[in-house]
């Protein structure tokens, strides 16, 4: 699910870089460090809303070094995905085990046991996949599934998933 949210990031400059032009260098600074990220409290962080109207406060000098470390506010659409919620995913993979999907840049792990029952792992076919009467899941196959399940390592999140429901499998 897509949410607006206000953001805030510690940014520590180099005294090489203040100037006029500090803000501008804040501001892309921002924008590379953010963007396309993903943080288990928030989610993925798509886009970085106003990039001319990001907030940024005076700053303190860090005893020590010379440096400065600036406050900068900003507004942010962010992705976070929920159990329960039901997506559209490119498979990437498929083995005896299941299939490995993605959505968008979140990795879904759908297992044999959340695969209807009348479909069959097919090795034999080039590439493998999973086959009933009327369906085929093989590498690059479009499916709709639900999500059953989320975890969330450092900077990355992965889920698991299920087709075994009505209106879920291949599109």
């Amino acid at each position: 699910m897509f949410f607006l949210k206000d953001l805030s990031l510690s940014i520590t400059l180099h005294p090489s870089y203040f100037g006029p032009s500090m803000h501008a260098y804040l501001r892309s600074k921002l924008l590379q460090d953010v963007e396309g990220t993903c943080s288990g409290e928030y989610g993925y962080i798509i886009y970085v809303m106003d990039g001319m109207r990001i907030d940024v406060d005076k700053g303190r000098v860090i005893p020590g070094s010379g440096g400065a470390e600036f406050e900068v506010k900003y507004r942010a659409i962010v992705w976070k995905p929920f159990k329960g919620e039901v997506v559209d995913a490119v498979v990437t993979s498929v083995n005896n085990i299941g299939f490995f999907a993605d959505v968008g840049p979140l990795g879904v792990f759908v297992s044999t046991k959340l695969i209807p029952s009348d479909m069959r792992f097919d090795p034999n076919l080039n590439p493998p996949a999973y086959v009933s009467e009327d369906q085929t899941i093989e590498k690059g196959s479009h499916v709709r599934l639900k999500i059953v399940g989320t975890r969330v390592d450092v900077g990355e999140m992965f889920a698991i998933g299920s087709i075994k429901e009505d209106y879920l499998g291949v599109l």
